[in-house]
């Protein structure tokens, strides 16, 4: 035995007294062993050394004699002075210190107990302290009193109100609402005053915020150029949940596999867009199979932080090095998800249209198109049951037809495009030259020109012979190199070009129908009729084609009449199906069925009809209208799941790993087995199953880290072997299995803790407790904190009187410095704030763009939401307070906080303490207002000597002051108003 393992022995002796708390593994000895031993000797198959794992109980027995320290290789590898064996070896980042040594060796000889990680392990409910009150309190209580310290004293009335009403609302209470709760001497105040609260809309509000971090929710799609997209109808459905204390693993249930339940209504759907949130890309030149890795990963990511609590997506590349996640855990949690119908690279037809697509009405529109459907299914009746009584009006009809048939030209453009459906470009119709009509159309541009319509309401459906048609003039002077005819039916493969094969569309090199060449140029300064038969460009019979394209490739070229050549012109756009026609071209016998089919469809086209069609058209043109007008958002829609495989180190390209199947971690309890067991739906209620160990904990970790300001495992994101023990397991245990068994009501749980003594504690403490738990892991006194981002801005909105409470609806633009959207390209955008209400809804509204995020957001911490985020930063910066004096929100507040407060108030004293009542809820003392009344004094000078000034920040903003308010008085408290915005009180919660 060396000196150096003589003396820690000694010293682990004199450490651990007989009375002494006997050391945990899980508490005291994991974590020295995750940080310095499992990066080498842990879960990382690949990493580990000496074929020794340190995270099992198996493997520790190999180097570790419990009772016996000078008798184990463990101890002799870290006490050593040996540089050859020293462990950790010398020039590793994490050295152990001499505490450590002292700690490991003291365990050994305590017995070396091992211990499962304890969130890997069920709940378990201990028989918990003794003693009257609550039980949380109970726990909390013991804990304080081994440790020698008394808790802090409950706070008084005005700090508790402010604080309750902050964490469950993120708003700070009226000045009304504070004197009622004063003035109410009660025992049930209290009580009362948490119901109104828990009942708020505010409180879905302040609940949602922090679940849209979770779920790392945006307007826009993260990547390159950060389109917006739709989803703000997916905050609304989160909104409700909360509002209506949805229990948790049916809010759970419904976001992972929504669209999979039985039944599945426009809710669940909604709810399920959740697994679509993930950033997307539109960059051109992106490979598809890389972003489908990336969306699988980030999936991965996303959902093992918000459910596990784990850091699941340290295994998308290696076995995890500190937890037991392995590669393949990984992977078999992303097969889950590859039943998602996404695409890598979304196209730019429409900026942020990701398919599939979603409509969802708001309850009013849903209301409206109901109404509309009934009213198109009667008018539908109507017509069709006048078309059953057009006998004699139907056979004169097809005696005209049979008198004008024969082969010949059906237009479909001439002299405009009168067609209907979408049509693009810039047609310019001139009147020489020309072909045939009053006009032709003149083409003309360098690359890749054309003209085209498609969807047309008139469309053609091909038949044995036809072929299309278009005259074209190619201009002497500067002529084209390509001209092609394009045909749409369900897209626009179907193309014919005559000249140099210069148009790429389809494939320049390529001989095929969405690229066929129709022969050289035709000859410049001549009418030339362009022809195309369908078949040569994939168009059999029968098939209904409804657009056409006129391109060019350069130079300049006249277009005139275009069409199809067909052996009953008459029928071409207004035909019937392929089915019907041979009924009218011929004198073969008809069935009654087809008699009644062609009495049918004659009811579409009849004259004596058409007021009937009309009314039926404006009113589908009205649910058109309507329907175009819906938000959509990205759904998930299941689809035949895509292969999903180990990638080697991460690397989409690798090819050789293992094909898996969803599933599990394989250390926790496993999925069940059976029909379903390998969808989304399954895994989501295996999330919240009662044998999952760790979701409840998650929850319940994270909801008291809401209202304290640290979980009982204070990394609320990992609790995994880097994470921190909760000072209070059992606690922690208890919370998470009364949670499950109360059917996972989150309500239920708030309301339990804000009625504990702890939460109700002064959040300072006297010097001792100060010393003995400095980071307050033990409760004895309440948490102080900065207010989050956008409850710093809804503070200051609320307290001047602008805040705009309305819940739900769109994101919103409050306004931003001028040019900060500069750099977003693709396309360029500018930041358009306001001009009505919108300005002043709350933050968590705020049109959240992920590579921009607004700046008074990101000044105080507000994550951009490119990844999930369970704890936000908390920095204390100088850009802060200059936000909360300069930027033009915080400024307008001010005035119109000092408007307010004139309004309200009559003489100095008064409107001091009603300023003070506003955004603090408190009355100033007597050296406060002494400091004030010195501002007010200064600003009213500088303000009389300067009318100009003066009436400049009266008029700030968009709501104005009162006409009749004196402006220097208005400017002179505007100052005020900007003082006690930017005190640290007013954005701290105590």
């Amino acid at each position: 035995m060396g000196p150096a393992l003589q003396l820690l022995l000694a010293a682990s002796l004199v450490a651990a007294p007989e009375d002494t708390e006997r050391l945990g593994f899980n508490r005291d000895v994991r974590p020295v062993l995750s940080n310095h031993c499992f990066e080498c000797h842990g879960p990382d198959e690949a990493e580990r050394k000496a074929d020794l794992r340190l995270d099992r109980a198996e493997g520790l027995a190999d180097v570790v004699v419990a009772g016996e320290p000078g008798d184990s290789e463990l101890v002799r590898r870290v006490t050593t002075d040996d540089a050859a064996e020293q462990m950790p070896p010398a020039g590793f980042r994490h050295e152990l210190d001499e505490r450590e040594r002292e700690l490991l060796v003291r365990w050994v000889r305590e017995g070396a107990e091992f211990e499962d990680h304890w969130s890997y392990r069920a709940p378990e409910r201990g028989p918990g302290p003794t003693g009257e009150g609550d039980p949380i309190d109970r726990h909390l209580q013991e804990a304080l009193a081994q440790a020698g310290i008394e808790p802090a004293p409950e706070a008084g009335g005005r700090t508790l109100l402010r604080r309750l009403t902050q964490d469950l609302t993120g708003l700070p209470p009226t000045p009304e609402e504070m004197e009622a709760f004063l003035a109410d001497p009660g025992p049930g105040a209290y009580g009362r005053a948490v119901e109104r609260l828990l009942a708020s809309p505010h409180h879905a509000e302040r609940l949602t915020q922090h679940w849209l971090d979770l779920v790392r929710y945006a307007d826009t799609v993260g990547y390159h150029g950060d389109q917006q997209w739709t989803v703000w109808p997916y905050r609304d459905w989160v909104l409700r949940s909360f509002a209506e204390n949805r229990p948790f693993d049916e809010f759970t249930v419904h976001q992972l596999a929504g669209d999979l339940l039985p039944d599945a209504g426009l809710d669940e759907q909604v709810a399920a867009t959740y697994c679509r949130l993930n950033m997307v890309t539109f960059e051109g030149g992106s490979q598809a199979k890389e972003f489908l890795a990336k969306y699988a990963a980030d999936r991965v990511r996303t959902t093992s932080t918000v459910w596990l609590g784990s850091t699941v997506g340290c295994a998308e590349c290696h076995d995890h090095k500190f937890d037991p996640f392995s590669t393949r855990d990984f992977y078999r949690l992303a097969a889950y998800f590859a039943d998602i119908s996404e695409v890598g690279v979304y196209q730019r037809f429409q900026d942020g249209y990701v398919p599939p697509q979603l409509a969802v009405p708001t309850a009013e529109q849903a209301a409206e198109l109901a109404a509309l459907d009934g009213r198109i299914a009667a008018q539908q009746g109507a017509l069709d049951a006048a078309a059953g009584d057009l006998g004699e009006e139907r056979r004169a009809w097809e005696a005209q037809v049979r008198a004008g048939g024969g082969r010949g030209d059906a237009t479909w453009v001439d002299d405009h495009q009168g067609n209907g459906g979408e049509t693009q470009g810039t047609w310019t119709f001139v009147d020489e030259p020309r072909r045939s009509g009053e006009r032709s159309r003149r083409q003309q541009g360098g690359g890749i020109v054309q003209h085209f319509f498609f969807k047309a309401d008139r469309k053609v459906t091909v038949q044995e012979g036809d072929r299309f048609f278009a005259w074209i003039l190619v201009d002497p002077a500067t002529p084209p190199e390509t001209v092609m005819i394009q045909l749409h039916a369900g897209n626009w493969e179907h193309r014919m070009y005559w000249g140099a094969d210069k148009i790429s569309f389809g494939g320049i090199g390529q001989e095929a129908a969405g690229h066929r060449h129709g022969g050289p140029l035709p000859a410049a300064g001549e009418w030339f009729r362009l022809e195309v038969d369908p078949e040569r460009v994939g168009l059999p019979t029968g098939t209904v084609v409804d657009g056409m394209a006129f391109t060019q490739f350069g130079g300049l070229a006249h277009w005139d009449v275009a069409g199809v050549t067909t052996e009953v012109p008459a029928l071409a756009f207004d035909g019937p199906p392929a089915e019907l026609l041979p009924l009218l071209t011929t004198d073969a016998e008809r069935t009654q069925e087809q008699e009644q089919a062609l009495a049918q469809w004659f009811g579409t086209i009849a004259p004596s009809l058409q007021p009937l069609r009309d009314e039926l058209a404006r009113s589908e043109s009205e649910r058109v209208a309507l329907d175009k007008g819906l938000p959509r958002i990205p759904a998930t829609v299941a689809t035949t799941p895509r292969m999903m495989r180990v990638l080697p180190r991460g690397n989409w390209m690798d090819d050789s790993g293992e094909v898996v199947t969803p599933g599990t971690p394989h250390f926790l309890p496993a999925v069940g087995e059976g029909p379903g067991a390998g969808t989304r739906l399954e895994l989501a209620r295996w999330l919240v199953s009662p044998d999952n160990p760790l979701t409840a904990r998650v929850v319940v970790n994270r909801y008291w880290r809401m209202l304290f300001g640290d979980g009982l495992a204070a990394d609320v994101d990992d609790l995994g072997s880097q994470g921190a023990w909760p000072a209070n397991q059992a606690l922690l245990d208890e919370l998470a299995l009364d949670f499950v068994e109360s059917g996972w009501d989150v309500r239920a749980l708030i309301r339990r803790l804000v009625h504990t003594r702890a939460y109700r504690r002064m959040s300072v403490a006297h010097a001792l407790a100060m010393e003995l738990d400095p980071e307050n892991l033990l409760v004895g006194r309440q948490g102080r904190w900065r207010l989050d981002a956008e409850f710093v801005r809804d503070a200051a909105l609320a307290s001047s009187g602008l805040l705009v409470r309305e819940v739900g609806g769109p994101s919103v633009k409050p306004y931003q410095p001028a040019g900060y959207w500069a750099h977003l390209n693709f396309p360029m955008r500018t930041w358009q704030h306001d001009g009505d209400t919108g300005q002043y809804r709350r933050g968590m509204y705020t049109f959240w763009c992920r590579t921009f995020l607004h700046p008074s957001l990101k000044a105080f911490d507000a994550p951009a939401r490119e990844e999930s985020c369970a704890r936000r930063l908390q920095s204390n910066t100088p850009l802060q307070a200059l936000t909360l004096l300069n930027d033009p929100t915080y400024v307008e507040a001010a005035r119109a906080l000092a408007a307010r407060t004139l309004e309200e108030r009559v003489g100095d004293g008064e409107r001091l303490e009603r300023a003070f009542q506003l955004v603090l809820q408190r009355t100033p003392s007597a050296q406060e207002v002494r400091v004030l009344e010195r501002v007010l004094a200064n600003h009213r000078d500088r303000y009389r000597d300067a009318p100009d000034g003066a009436a400049a920040v009266a008029r700030n903003g968009q709501l104005l002051a009162a006409s009749d308010q004196d402006a220097v008085e208005v400017a002179s408290w505007t100052a005020v108003a900007r003082v006690l915005l930017n005190l640290g009180e007013a954005i701290t919660r105590r």
